[in-house]
C-alpha cells in the first residue's frame, strides 16, 4: 500500500507541476472564442504527455530505492554480496554497457532494472530470489535485467507511454469540445461548458485504459528479448530456462508501479500483463537457434 500511495502522490505532483508550466508558457490556452486551437492543443498534450513521462524517467533510480527498500551495495559486506557484485561486473561488461549500481530488496522472488542511461542504471534482486533460486539461476536473471538495460527498453518504454499520453490527452479534448458543442446549440456563452469538462474526464479515465493495453503489449514483446538476451549474454539459453521454470513455481514479489514492467515477472491479466506467461517464455528460449 505505501508504494501505490507513494506513486500516485508521484504522479499527481508531477502532473500538477505541468499544468502550472503549461499554464504560465500559455499553451493551455486551446479553447478560444473561436472554437479549438488545434496547434495550442497539441502543444499542451505534447507537453503533458512526454513531460510526465520524461520526469518519471529521470526519477526512477531514487524512487525505486526508495518505495522498493533497495539497500545500495557499496561495499560487499560478505561473499554472497561480493559475488552478485562481481556477476553484475561480468555481464555489464559482455553487453557493452557502465556498471549498473547493484542493489538488494527485502521480498519475495523478483528482480528488476531502472535507470535514465545505460551507464547509470540500477539492477536489485530480491532476498527471496538469492534464497530461492541456484547461483546459474541468479545469475541468468541478473543477465535479464542487463539485457533490459542494453537494450535501452527504459528509454524506449517512455517513449511509448509518452505517445499514450499525448494521444489520451489531446484526443480526449478534441472529443469533449466537439460533445459540448453539440450540447450548447444555440447558447453564445463563451468557454468549456459542463459537456466538456464531463466527457474530458470520462475520456482520460477510458482512453487511459486502452493506452495502458497498448503499452503491455508492448511491454510483453520485449520480455522475449530481454530473455533471449541474457541467454546470449551467458553463452547459452538453459539457465533462463531454468529460473524461468523455477520461478513458474514461486508466487513473484510485489514491485512498485514504477519499475513492474522491468522485472523479472509480473502484471495483471492478459490485457494489462507487463510480461508473457512463463509458459510462452520458456517455449521462445527452447525454439531459439544456437
Amino acid at each position: 500500500m505505501k508504494r501505490i500511495i507513494l506513486f500516485v502522490l508521484t504522479n499527481v505532483l508531477v502532473v500538477a507541476v505541468l499544468g502550472i508550466v503549461a499554464s504560465l508558457l500559455g499553451v493551455n490556452r486551446y479553447l478560444t472564442s473561436s472554437g479549438l486551437n488545434l496547434g495550442a492543443l497539441m502543444g499542451y498534450a505534447l507537453i503533458m504527455g512526454f513531460g510526465g513521462a520524461i520526469i518519471s524517467l529521470l526519477i526512477s533510480k531514487p524512487m525505486a530505492k526508495w518505495t522498493s527498500g533497495v539497500r545500495i551495495i557499496d561495499q560487499p559486506q560478505n561473499v554472497d554480496e561480493a559475488w552478485i557484485v562481481e556477476t553484475v561486473r561480468k555481464l555489464a561488461d559482455r553487453a557493452g554497457i557502465g556498471m549498473p549500481e547493484v542493489g538488494i530488496f527485502e521480498g519475495d522472488p523478483n528482480a528488476f532494472a531502472t535507470g535514465a542511461f545505460k551507464n547509470s542504471a540500477l539492477v536489485a534482486v530480491s532476498t527471496g530470489l538469492l534464497q530461492g533460486m541456484t547461483k546459474e539461476e541468479i545469475e541468468a536473471v541478473i543477465g535479464h535485467e542487463i539485457a533490459h538495460v542494453a537494450n535501452g527498453d527504459m528509454v524506449t518504454m517512455t517513449l511509448i507511454q509518452g505517445v499514450m499520453n499525448t494521444f489520451v490527452v489531446f484526443l480526449s479534448r478534441v472529443i469533449g469540445y466537439a460533445v459540448d458543442s453539440f450540447l450548447r446549440k444555440g447558447d453564445d456563452r463563451s468557454g468549456p461548458g459542463i459537456g466538456y469538462m464531463i466527457t474530458t474526464v470520462v475520456l482520460d479515465i477510458v482512453l487511459g485504459f486502452a493506452a495502458a493495453i497498448v503499452v503491455a503489449w508492448f511491454s510483453r514483446h520485449r520480455e522475449f528479448r530481454a530473455d533471449a538476451g541474457a541467454a546470449q549474454l551467458l553463452g547459452r539459453k538453459q539457465p533462463m530456462i531454468n529460473a524461468l521454470a523455477r520461478l513458474g513455481g514461486m508466487v513473484p514479489g510485489e514491485l512498485p508501479k514504477s519499475v513492474a514492467a522491468f522485472g523479472i515477472a509480473g502484471g495483471i491479466g492478459q490485457l494489462f500483463s507487463t510480461h508473457p506467461p512463463i509458459e510462452e517464455r520458456i517455449a521462445a528460449l527452447q525454439s531459439m537457434q544456437g
